[in-house]
């Protein structure tokens, strides 16, 4: 089987596999952002402060996850692995928005995220 050189860079870059089915443009564009962010220093407070809605980070009540962590949940006999990236996470192959998407994949009903991975402070 031939390797892919993006789904290697991926690899490399986040430390865990490539999103499957994912477009090599969004590919290519997460990886530039990644390493662009690295060398200038990436957004600053406030400009993520605007990409949150000005929600800002200091009222929320969810530990700050950094990327590349893996969080881990047990749910009924089965042990669940969730990889955090910059934008979004990686579970079972596929990518995600949100925690709770997540958690409602795995049990079935609605669920907060951060509650159900045991991330809310």
């Amino acid at each position: 089987m031939k390797s892919n050189p993006l789904v290697s860079e991926w690899q490399s870059t986040f430390q865990c596999p490539a999103p499957v089915g994912a477009h090599a443009s969004l590919l290519k564009q997460a990886i530039g952002w990644h390493n662009q962010a690295k060398r200038l220093g990436g957004l600053t407070a406030k400009e993520q402060k605007i990409l949150l809605g000005n929600s800002g980070l200091a009222r929320t009540s969810v530990a700050k996850v950094s990327t590349g962590s893996h969080l881990i949940r047990v749910w009924q006999g089965e042990t669940h692995q969730v990889t955090v990236l910059e934008v979004g996470y990686v579970y079972a192959g596929r990518q995600w928005r949100s925690l709770s998407a997540i958690a409602k994949f795995i049990t079935g009903t609605p669920w907060s995220g951060p509650v159900f991975f045991g991330i809310k402070k």
